[in-house]
């Protein structure tokens, strides 16, 4: 069965061409550039069979759908990776089989007794591992690199080859490194060496973040990004990251919960994505990332944050202006800003380098994910939109922005709630925009004209809201409070009246993009 208005669903993601200025690489250069986009390739394939049971036998059932429908089926159910609507609740859209929480990660049919023990299990609950039965029937975890030994062994050779193609050491490093974490399992080190890639062509990939697991937030989806620095821009943005250690050090928590102990390289990379596969490909398209997220790694070297110009450019004109222009108040809509979108995407990546990290909870060793479980991403994603603008707000008191700077940022970061909360309150992102909404409106730092139904940010009340929420979440976080967690999004991430009557003013502007890479030959 199919479900209604798949055609309409798919038209929500704008079909948008990605692509790069080439022109700079040398022939070798482009030479890596195709090898690291093969080797990403198989990203797809291994998250697909993380996310989805049955894969390639839904693929095969959608193909067998007829016109007029068959079409969109196809394409909507490669855009979801799966054949539920992420934007909707994970509704399935075609058959009726209910959406696993723990995607393919699990078995289906845990009890609850199995579900304490892979919590309690170091093992079960590892990041880089698959739950399944033996021949007793009992749970076992599976490393990664047993599990997917045959696609991680061909993703391995190309990036070998493409180490072998490149006159980077750096590059070359990180690439061979990364070659065998993938069958270790192990991607300490690799971790460390992409940290210190230099390099005009840089790739991210393998198991990084946790989003896909909905039972526990414990298990690493995988994904890549293939792209072009600009170093340029990247050197323009790195006065920022010696801010960090001063930032963590203001943060609107007690002393004794901050994390002064987090490396301090923290490199900054303004890049065009070229290519991108897997987790980051599956729904909503990533416009930047802030990795690793090994707490080792961060300990030792920091975080990278990196950001994709052309996506973020393709999405400001194409859904953040449109979209501003009906739900923003008309003496707000002139504030709306690429630099605000580009500042607050930069400060929201940083900003998930600082707060609490490590944990020690009654004599116990632990971090904040474990702790969070399935509350874990979204409220880290809360925790680092609201401290992005607070950052900003702290470095113009030390002269970094001026003060029409801040205004801009208000109008930007409300027109941005607005896009996110669209990609569904069942999903991580969507819910830490709802908590954000529904706390500004409840502090008056966000008010909504009847007659228009317009939203404006209130500028006398707008900066305090936002610090005190993110002070709740610094505590959440730094308690590892899992009750109060939920506490926050049952209360919080929920779809008031106002908020669903202004998404439903959006009719014909696109919910997100669809993209195209030329460049990977599509």
């Amino acid at each position: 069965s199919v479900a209604p208005g798949v055609a309409e669903r798919l038209a929500a993601y704008a079909p948008t061409v990605i692509t790069a200025d080439s022109s700079p690489l040398t022939a070798a250069e482009r030479e890596v550039l195709a090898k690291l986009i093969a080797a990403a390739r198989v990203m797809d394939e291994l998250f697909a069979a993380q996310a989805c049971p049955c894969w390639n036998e839904l693929r095969a059932a959608a193909a067998a759908v007829p016109p007029p429908a068959g079409e969109a089926v196809r394409s909507y159910l490669e855009v979801n990776v799966g054949p539920w609507d992420r934007r909707f609740d994970r509704e399935p859209f075609l058959g009726g089989w209910p959406h696993p929480e723990g995607a393919n990660f699990y078995p289906l049919d845990l009890s609850a007794a199995e579900k304490e023990r892979i919590q309690k299990d170091p093992q079960l609950s590892g990041l880089q591992t698959m739950v399944r039965r033996n021949a007793a029937g009992q749970l076992v975890a599976v490393p990664y690199g047993r599990f997917f030994a045959e696609p991680l062994g061909r993703c391995a050779a190309l990036l070998r080859e493409a180490a072998a193609l490149t006159d980077n050491a750096s590059l070359r490093a990180f690439l061979k490194a990364r070659a065998a974490a993938l069958l270790t399992d192990d991607t300490f080190e690799s971790d460390k060496l992409w940290m210190d890639l230099d390099s005009p062509v840089e790739i991210t990939i393998g198991p990084y973040e946790t989003y896909e697991d909905g039972l526990f937030g414990f298990k690493a989806a995988f994904e890549a990004f293939v792209t072009v620095v600009d170093p340029r821009e990247s050197a323009r943005l790195a006065q920022f990251k010696h801010e960090l250690p001063w930032l963590e050090s203001v943060l609107p928590l007690p002393d004794a919960d901050k994390n002064p102990n987090r490396g301090g390289e923290s490199p900054i990379r303004v890049v065009d994505v070229v290519f991108t596969a897997g987790d980051t490909k599956a729904g909503v398209q990533t416009i930047a990332f802030n990795l690793p997220n090994d707490e080792r790694v961060r300990e030792a070297k920091g975080s990278k944050k990196v950001l994709m110009r052309n996506m973020m450019t393709a999405k400001f004109e194409q859904i953040l202006i449109p979209l501003g222009q009906r739900l923003v108040a008309p003496e707000q809509v002139g504030d709306l800003s690429a630099e605000s979108f580009f500042l607050h995407t930069l400060f929201h990546e940083m900003s998930h380098g600082l707060g609490p990290g490590r944990l020690v909870l009654d004599g116990r060793e632990t971090e904040v994910r474990l702790e969070l479980k399935d509350a874990y991403s979204t409220l880290e994603e809360a925790k680092a939109d609201l401290m992005g603008f607070w950052d900003i707000q702290q470095l113009a008191g030390k002269g970094y922005f001026e003060e029409a700077q801040l205004r801009r940022q208000m109008a930007t970061f409300l027109a941005g709630l607005f896009r996110s909360v669209r990609f569904g309150i069942a999903e991580a992102h969507g819910q830490a925009n709802a908590i954000q909404f529904n706390w500004l409106v409840e502090q008056g730092a966000v008010t909504r004209d009847a007659a228009s139904g317009r939203f404006r940010a209130a500028p006398d009340r707008f900066p305090a809201a936002v610090e005190a929420l993110l002070a709740r979440i610094l505590t959440v976080q730094a308690r590892g409070d899992y009750a109060g967690a939920k506490e926050l999004i049952a209360r919080y991430a929920v779809m008031p009246p106002e908020l669903a009557d202004a998404l439903a003013k959006l009719d014909g502007i696109p919910v997100d993009i669809r993209p195209r890479f030329p460049l990977a030959g599509e």
